[in-house]
């Protein structure tokens, strides 16, 4: 292989390699995004839940209410 072929693989493999280390910080970037939204979403599912439980003891309470009259 020629000295300017070996210069010009050598400097695809320092590219590739760039955008491995680019990649691999994008997928951190993303994973840690998705945990955030992943505990976001139990979040608000727990607070969906105890709004839920809430609402039907309030209709409930106004159900007794209402056959008390």
């Amino acid at each position: 292989m020629e000295l300017q072929q070996l210069k010009a693989l050598e400097q695809r493999v320092d590219e590739l390699i760039r955008l491995c280390a680019g990649m691999d910080q994008e997928i951190r970037t993303l994973r840690a995004a998705e945990r955030m939204l992943r505990d976001e979403r139990a979040q608000l599912l727990r607070k969906n839940e105890d709004a839920r439980v809430k609402v039907e003891a309030m209709i409930g309470r106004l159900r007794s209410l209402e056959q008390e009259t």
